[in-house]
This record gives C-alpha cells, sequence and structure tokens, in this order.
C-alpha cells in the first residue's frame, strides 16, 4: 500500500501526562501516541492519514492533549470523551547513573473505558465500516484493557482484518500491566490477524522465554512481515510468501552519545511505516527506521523538536 494513494492508519492506545525534570515541566507521552507522532511528522507531506483512537476526559487537560495532537496533524474524531474520567499520570525521575525510573497513576485512567459502552464505539466503527486502511495496536494497547474489552477489540480486529485491513502490532510488555501468563494468552489471539509485527526482541523473551524463537512463533502463528528490533544490534526482517522465508538484517546507526533511550522503539516502528507506506522496500524501512530512531536516543524524553528530524522529512 502506497501512500500516493489516500490512505487512513489509525492507533489505539493510551497517551499519559508525562511529570519529570527539575523543576517539574508536563508533557505528553505514551507508546502508541509517540509512534503516531513520528508518523505523521514524516509522512506530512503525503497523502497518509494519522488517527488516534483513545479514551479521555471531558476536562481540560484532556482538551489540551487533544490539542497538542492536532497542531502535530494528529485526527482526533476518533477519541471518545468519557465522564468523570482523567487521563492517566506518570513520573519521571532521573538516577545519578542516568536510568530513567517510573511512578503510574493510571488504574483509572478513561481509556480503560474505551469499550464500555453499550453500542459500538468510534473505533469500532471505523474498523467495520472499512473507514481506515491500516490499524496499528500495542501490547499496551491490549494490557490497559480488562478482559471483556479485549475481546470486543479482538473481534474488531478480526472483522477488519477479514475484510483486507492491514493490521500492524507492537508487542511492547509492561509488567507492571499484566502477567507473563496473560500476555502469552492475548499476544496468541491476536498475532494471526497481524500484517506486520515489530517486535522487540527483549520484550518477546521476557513474555515467552526461549523456548522458541521469535520468527517460529510469529511464523506458526501467520504472521507475514517479522521485524525483530535488537536494539543496537542490526534489526532482523523476516518475509513469508507462498511458503518462501527472506532473511535479512539491516545495521543499526551507531550514538557515541546516548542521552535518553525512551521511545527508541516508538520511533523505529514511525519510520518503518512511513517508508512502508510510501511503497519502498523492507529494507530501506528499516533503515530510516534506524535512523529516525538514532536521532531520538540524542535527545531528552519521549519527543523531541520537529526541527532535529527535519532531514528525514521527505519534502
Amino acid at each position: 500500500m502506497s501512500a500516493s494513494a489516500q490512505c487512513n492508519i489509525v492507533f489505539f492506545g493510551e497517551c499519559m501526562v508525562e511529570i519529570s525534570g527539575s523543576p517539574l515541566t508536563k508533557k505528553y507521552g505514551g507508546d502508541t501516541l509517540n509512534t503516531a507522532l513520528y508518523l505523521s511528522r514524516l509522512t506530512q507531506h503525503t497523502d497518509l492519514s494519522v488517527h488516534y483512537a483513545t479514551g479521555l476526559g471531558r476536562d481540560e487537560l484532556s482538551q489540551n492533549m487533544m490539542n497538542s495532537w492536532q497542531l502535530e496533524g494528529i485526527q482526533t474524531h476518533l477519541v471518545e470523551r468519557i465522564a468523570n474520567k482523567l487521563p492517566g499520570l506518570y513520573m519521571v525521575e532521573t538516577d545519578g547513573a542516568g536510568e530513567r525510573h517510573f511512578h503510574y497513576w493510571r488504574n483509572d485512567a478513561a481509556v480503560k473505558y474505551y469499550f464500555q459502552f453499550d453500542g459500538l464505539n468510534k473505533f469500532e466503527i471505523a474498523l467495520i465500516d472499512n473507514r481506515v486502511d491500516a490499524v496499528y495496536i500495542s501490547g499496551i494497547s491490549i494490557a490497559i484493557l480488562n478482559d471483556a474489552s479485549r475481546e470486543r477489540l479482538l473481534k474488531a480486529i478480526n472483522l477488519f482484518s477479514n475484510q483486507g485491513g492491514k493490521v500492524i502490532f507492537d508487542n511492547n510488555y509492561r509488567p507492571q500491566l499484566w502477567t507473563t501468563e496473560q500476555a502469552q494468552h492475548w499476544y496468541a489471539k491476536f498475532l494471526p490477524f497481524v500484517d506486520i509485527a515489530l517486535i522487540t526482541e527483549d520484550d518477546d523473551l521476557l513474555v515467552w522465554g526461549n523456548f522458541e524463537s521469535v520468527q517460529q512463533r510469529c511464523l506458526r502463528l501467520g504472521c507475514q512481515e517479522i521485524v525483530i528490533k535488537r536494539g543496537c544490534e542490526p534489526c532482523k526482517l523476516v518475509h513469508a510468501k507462498e511458503g518462501i522465508i527472506e532473511e535479512s538484517y539491516v545495521s543499526a546507526i551507531p550514538v557515541p552519545n546516548v542521552v535518553d533511550t525512551c521511545a527508541a522503539g516508538d520511533s523505529f516502528a514511525a519510520g518503518y511505516l512511513a517508508a512502508h507506506f510510501n511503497g519502498e522496500s523492507a529494507r530501506e524501512a528499516a533503515d530510516l527506521g534506524h535512523r529516525l530512531a538514532s536521532t531520538v536516543i540524542q535527545y531528552s524524553g519521549a519527543i523531541i523538536p520537529v526541527s532535529a528530524m527535519n532531514h528525514l522529512i521527505k519534502k
């Protein structure tokens, strides 16, 4: 699918309020939102339209979040505003060695109620009615929901996939949200509908152990395009077509002075997808992913200034 024709991709997930620094500053962040934002920046001069679906409150803070996404070119009409609920919040503390530690307040976040309406929500309607061409979810997108909501998300993804929609999945795993057994159960349910699997090798090992390789598992469950993210090591690309398995590696870009690895994987995913939807090869997509990630980790925080990535934006 090429962005030379009008193409719509919707991300579902959670964006939270980030409190960090000294003095404390307020920002917004979340894995799927980070990827959506970087993808929107990279494709601002194409016909790819980036949409974000989540649950927010009806408060001023939630409105400010939406306003900030809209300024980045992200479409927000799939956001559900939920009365008497607020966005989740997290605080970042950095120790003397530069390691970041997170503290979360998200147990009653508005997004947890996104699939608890009696009728279909905006995301479900968009998928079932083929109003979008691709959908992106992560392990965190699934983990933040209760089981009934996960089943509704799975049903919508199933219908969307069967109608020819493209499903993209990033396996981001957070042990604070659920157990490895829960993650295994639900990942195995979603992966058969996934067209592009963006798998962080370290997270996969936490969830599944080393009994079976990422490649073996994803192929067994039906994935045709697998991107195995391996930090500063070359990423591995696996393509399955008509029973033929093709494998290749694309080297990461060395960064002598890493400032903050936050959103490295999220930005890699954005670079990969930007090239993918522009009709470029998987190797070219992985290269753009590496180039963006290597830029992002040279700045503090998940979202870097747009001026720092101008060299990657095609005019």
